[in-house]
């Protein structure tokens, strides 16, 4: 198991923990397993309060929290990826990252509260099982995490809410929640917001490991991270950047922006090529997974990260790796920006917008905008209750989709999809219907950036624990609540529009990103490696199809070996349902082949550490 903090509501008195972990704080309630970050500090007035992994903020500043009250913005206030626990007699407060790139989980335990940084560790303290409605929406329905709710992938573990202050009380009653993230809009200049929360979210990873090493894969996301990270390193031996690219061709554009971006900071970064053969290809032995706390966004293209991953281990040293992922959902405006601006009456900006975008995607004008005006008085829960109404009585569609101008965008429910699986997730769509939004003042673009970040950052995690069973300390800056935060607070009129390509970050990086690099409006594709691996493993990939999913009736296997084969043959087609139900029987296969942590006992005098910093 990967890394991982959690405690008791109340606390133990008999030393329970996973196997291998060790009380910290000098108590027996929050346990650490591995050597992630943390600081703790104690009071006078029975008080702990401890900020769990990642975290830019000073030891002074540290240190007065534990005497105060909690700011509001406690968890997006510096950078990092973190979340802070406040430990009282009788109860334990969970302060949660309003992003969830470092996601906490509970459970009841006995008569309280059992809580992680990890779903799978509760669900072997509680012996559950995976959550049977959780991967029907994971897998038919990933683009609407307001689905899945609070569900994690364990049955009877849930997600504790991102950017809420949560009371676990020690006599077992439900935790009492309040919201306390909601990014309102702020007047300062987004590009120089963006700028210094980006230099302060890589200069920490710097601070903890000054021999990190980077990805630089010629895009806009990865070279700001290199670019940054170089620079923050102050008189240390060169950054090590790598690059991947197709063996015996080192003339493709990823890798030709990259040597650009090298070239400008000699002094400063070292660049390395890793060469991808057919033994990294897609598909390849995707259930070798690690098992996780869920299916992994990398499962699929697990033989080329874990290749990658070791050698930098082994060739270069490196124990914490930079990447750019994330910078792709919290950057771009989603389209719904259109009609934001219809209802904010802006039509001059709406029309001028909506034709960039109707450019875009290649459709006429007046569609658009009045996929926009429709959008605009549409709220999310009556988007919810009308997927219901689409899952239950399914048609064909009556016209184009014209750019994504929705609440909502679910993949089409495939054939092979039982009629189990569409009435579970039918179901779990009209429980959010009729969910309370806790985020209910944002406009739509906002309250859908949300969605998709959150989205995008907790299944981040799980490629986290991937590249933990490597050796390796991932971490994505983009994903920092303290970026989200300065990005998603920009005022309406002042977001750039939604054909633009990121011009924010070409902006606020305009004085380090070399000339061509900034100006850069494209990336690199990898569809035709993944058409090329799905045929070359197309054998372990039919004997997947007809596993556990279809065991428990949610696939039809015969269905979906079809489905394979006409995708394994060049079809044209999206694949990105298929690649769902893959990646989760990878995952399943994972938990079957691998036993959950072990849990053990010890009196206190043997549990570890006691109080103070550790940065790990």
């Amino acid at each position: 198991m990967r890394m991982a903090f959690g405690g008791f509501v109340p606390p133990r008195g008999d030393g329970l923990r996973p196997e291998g972990a060790r009380y910290i704080g000098g108590g027996l309630s929050l346990w650490r397993l591995g050597q992630e970050p943390y600081h703790s500090a104690a009071s006078r007035r029975g008080r702990r309060v401890t900020l769990l992994g990642c975290c830019g903020a000073t030891g002074a500043e540290l240190n007065t929290l534990a005497t105060a009250p909690l700011p509001a913005d406690i968890t997006w206030r510096w950078p990092g990826t973190y979340a802070v626990v406040e430990e009282w007699d009788d109860q334990v407060v969970l302060h949660t990252d309003p992003v969830g790139a470092l996601p906490l989980y509970a459970t009841r335990f006995e008569s309280g509260w059992a809580w992680s940084t990890s779903a799978r560790a509760l669900a072997s303290l509680t012996t559950t099982s995976p959550d049977v409605r959780r991967m029907v929406c994971g897998v038919f329905a990933p683009s609407v995490p307001a689905a899945a709710g609070t569900r994690s992938f364990f049955t009877g573990v849930r997600q504790l809410t991102p950017g809420s202050r949560i009371v676990l009380s020690a006599d077992g009653r439900q935790p009492r929640l309040t919201t306390v993230w909601d990014p309102a809009p702020r007047p300062s200049a987004p590009h120089r917001r963006l700028r210094r929360a980006l230099t302060a979210s890589v200069s920490v990873r710097v601070t903890l490991d000054a021999d990190l090493t980077c990805d630089l894969s010629g895009g806009l996301d990865s070279t700001t991270m290199a670019v940054l990270a170089s620079a923050a390193r102050n008189g240390h031996r060169p950054l090590n950047a790598v690059t991947v690219h197709p063996r015996g061709n080192e003339s493709g554009a990823d890798l030709r922006y990259a040597r650009q971006a090298a070239a400008a900071y000699p002094e400063r970064i070292t660049h390395h090529l890793y060469p991808l053969g057919t033994e990294h290809l897609p598909y390849t032995r995707i259930w070798a997974v690690p098992a996780t706390d869920e299916p992994a966004p990398s499962t699929l293209t697990r033989a080329r990260l874990e290749s990658q991953l070791n050698w930098m281990r082994t060739q270069l040293g490196s124990r914490t790796h930079l990447t750019g992922d994330g910078g792709d959902s919290v950057l771009f405006q989603p389209p719904a920006r259109l009609a934001d601006l219809v209802r904010n009456r802006r039509f001059t900006r709406t029309v001028a917008e909506a034709l960039g975008w109707a450019r875009l995607r290649h459709c006429g004008l007046a569609p658009v905008l009045r996929d926009a005006r429709n959008l605009a008085r549409t709220s999310r829960r009556d988007a919810l209750a009308a997927l219901v109404r689409t899952f239950e009585s399914p048609a064909p569609a009556n016209r184009p989709d014209r750019g994504n101008l929705r609440w909502f965008t679910p993949l089409p429910i495939p054939a092979w999809a039982t009629p189990t699986a569409v009435r579970l997730l039918s179901d779990a769509v009209a429980d959010a219907a009729a969910a309370p939004d806790p985020l209910p003042g944002l406009d739509i673009s906002s309250r859908t950036l949300v969605d998709e970040i959150r989205e995008v950052a907790r299944t981040a995690a799980a490629d986290v624990e991937l590249a933990a069973a490597c050796g390796i300390s991932l971490h994505n800056p983009f994903l920092d609540a303290h970026v989200v935060d300065a990005v998603l607070r920009t005022p309406l009129d002042r977001r750039p529009p939604v054909h633009a390509y990121k011009p924010v970050l070409a902006r606020a990086m305009k004085d380090l990103l070399p000339p061509q690099v900034a100006a850069r409006t494209t990336k690199g594709s990898f569809n035709a490696d993944h058409y090329a691996g799905m045929r070359a493993n197309f054998a372990d990939l039919l004997e997947l199809a007809d596993g556990r999913l279809a065991a428990i009736g949610l696939v039809d296997p015969a269905g979906l070996r079809r489905h394979l084969s006409q995708a394994a043959a060049g079809v044209p087609m999206s694949l990105a349902t298929i690649e769902q139900v893959l990646s989760t029987e990878a995952w399943l296969y994972a938990l079957d082949r691998e036993s959950g942590p072990s849990w053990t006992r010890t009196a206190r005098d043997a549990s570890g550490e006691e109080g103070g910093d550790n940065r790990g």
